[in-house]
C-alpha cells in the first residue's frame, strides 16, 4: 500500500480543523490545515499557519483578487501585456486572478516557503491554482520577494507589483519582512517598476503611516481601497504609482 500524503483526507488529528502537512521551512515553521466550512458550504476551507500567525486562507479571497483588479485598474488601458509580480503564492487567488485576465503579459510569482509551492503542484490547493500555474504566461520564482527586489530584479522589470507576504505593513510575518516596507525596501519597490508602473500592497487594516512613507518614497497617487469584512476592520488594498 502506498504511503498516505500529508494532504490526504485522513491526515491530521481531528474532524473540525486537521493539519495536513507542517515543516520546518527556512523561515520557520509552517502548516496547511483544513478546516470545517459548516452546513451549506461548498467544500473545506484550507488555511496557511506560519510560526503559529494565520496567514489566509480560502474561504473568500475578495480582497486578494482585489489586489490584483485594482493594480491592472490603475495601469494605462493602452500598456501592451504588462508583466506583474505578486508576492507570494498565498493560497493562490491572487495568482489565479491574474491568469484568467488576458491583458497581462509576464505572470512572475515570488514564494519563498518550497511547501506553500508543493501543496499548490501537488497539494489541495491546486483546485484554486492548477490552470493558473499551467498557463504559459505563469512564473514561479522559488525566492524570497525582499531579496528578489533587492538584489535580482533589474530595474523597471514590472508594470505592476501585487505584494502579500504579511497581515500588512504593521503586522510582519517574520523580522525579515520590516525591510520591505523601511525607506529601503520601498525604494527598492520604485526602482523593479517601470515608469508608470503599479505598486499594490494588501493589509489587514488600513495604516496611515504607511501611507505616508509610500508618498515620502517619491510615489504619487497614493490610495487605500478597502474591502468590507464580517467582523472587525475592513481589509484594504494599498495603491501607489511609480511616476512616468
Amino acid at each position: 500500500m502506498a504511503p498516505v500524503p500529508p494532504w490526504h483526507p485522513t491526515a491530521g488529528p481531528g474532524p473540525a480543523v486537521r493539519t495536513l502537512d507542517r515543516r520546518e521551512g527556512p523561515y520557520g515553521e509552517v502548516a496547511l490545515r483544513q478546516r470545517d466550512p459548516g452546513a451549506g458550504a461548498a467544500g473545506p476551507v484550507y488555511e496557511i499557519i506560519a510560526n503559529g500567525c494565520f496567514l489566509m486562507d480560502t474561504s473568500d479571497g475578495r480582497s486578494e483578487r482585489l489586489l490584483v483588479d485594482a493594480a491592472l485598474a490603475a495601469l494605462p488601458p493602452d500598456r501592451p501585456a504588462p508583466s506583474v509580480l505578486i508576492g507570494g503564492l498565498g493560497v493562490g487567488f491572487s495568482l489565479a486572478r491574474a491568469a484568467a485576465e488576458p491583458r497581462w503579459g509576464r505572470i512572475a510569482v515570488a514564494e519563498r516557503e518550497p511547501a506553500v509551492i508543493d501543496w499548490h503542484r501537488a497539494g489541495p490547493l491546486s483546485a484554486v491554482s492548477g490552470p493558473a500555474l499551467a498557463d504559459p504566461r505563469t512564473e514561479i520564482l522559488a525566492t524570497d520577494l525582499v531579496a528578489h527586489l533587492r538584489e535580482e530584479a533589474a530595474p523597471g522589470a514590472y508594470d505592476a507589483l501585487c505584494l502579500d507576504i504579511d497581515n500588512g505593513p504593521d503586522w510582519t510575518v517574520t523580522e525579515d519582512n520590516d525591510s520591505l516596507y523601511s525607506p529601503a525596501g520601498l525604494a527598492a519597490c520604485r526602482a523593479a517598476l517601470a515608469p508608470g508602473g503599479v505598486l499594490a500592497v494588501w493589509s489587514a487594516q488600513p495604516s496611515p503611516a504607511f501611507e505616508k512613507a509610500l508618498a515620502n518614497a517619491g510615489f504619487a497617487g497614493v490610495r487605500t481601497e478597502e474591502i468590507p469584512v464580517a467582523r472587525g476592520v475592513p481589509d484594504v488594498v494599498h495603491l501607489a504609482l511609480r511616476a512616468a
